[in-house]
């Protein structure tokens, strides 16, 4: 299973930003363009193995949009995106984020206390987006019921559990080694 996705992952050329390995994909940086049956296999292995009884999928601008529409479309369930944007509503939330490579703020709208919701993103690699949103919505006594992150780079899920006290689900491990990507796991195996 995911056979396509490992492909597509195995393909990915490499970009050294400094000491960080970053790896290029459709899946993460929307560049190759991404094929719909990858968005296929994903949405299928979550709706295998995920509890999919929320309120709405939540994603992070910009790379997470396209995995929560399929996903949305695949489940009928609304899909809303947390933003790097201020627009000034009602009850807006802003979360300051920080990963290995900057800084910036999220901004939150329409997600309410009591709200049950699955957030859905790309890429877990240092956790400092998702260890930030996590802890923000927990704050907010939002019902965090599953949280995806469609590729675990070098264990960085292990990071955001142990930072945060949520659980995790990941459909690849990967790491970056001599230059090349290499999938250390998958949900299927």
């Amino acid at each position: 299973m995911l056979e396509e996705t490992k492909k597509s992952l195995l393909a990915s050329p490499i970009v050294k930003k400094g000491e960080y390995n970053y790896f290029v994909n459709a899946i993460s940086d929307g560049i190759p363009e991404i094929k719909p049956e990858v968005l296929n296999e994903l949405t299928d292995a979550i709706k295998k193995h995920v509890n999919l009884d929320v309120d709405k999928i939540v994603s992070i601008e910009a790379m997470g949009i396209h995995l929560g529409t399929a996903l949305s479309l695949a489940t009928g369930i609304p899909h809303l995106v947390i933003r790097k944007r201020q627009y000034g509503l009602e009850g807006e939330k802003s979360v300051t984020k920080k990963t290995g490579y900057g800084e910036s703020t999220l901004y939150i709208n329409y997600i309410n206390s009591g709200d049950k919701i699955l957030i859905i993103d790309d890429v877990v690699s240092t956790g400092g987006t998702l260890i930030s949103l996590l802890n923000a919505l927990k704050e907010y006594e939002i019902d965090i019921s599953s949280v995806i992150a469609i590729i675990d780079k070098a264990g960085g899920k292990n990071t955001v559990e142990k930072e945060t006290g949520v659980s995790l689900f990941s459909l690849v491990a990967l790491d970056v080694i001599d230059g090349k990507v290499v999938i250390t796991g998958t949900i299927e195996d």
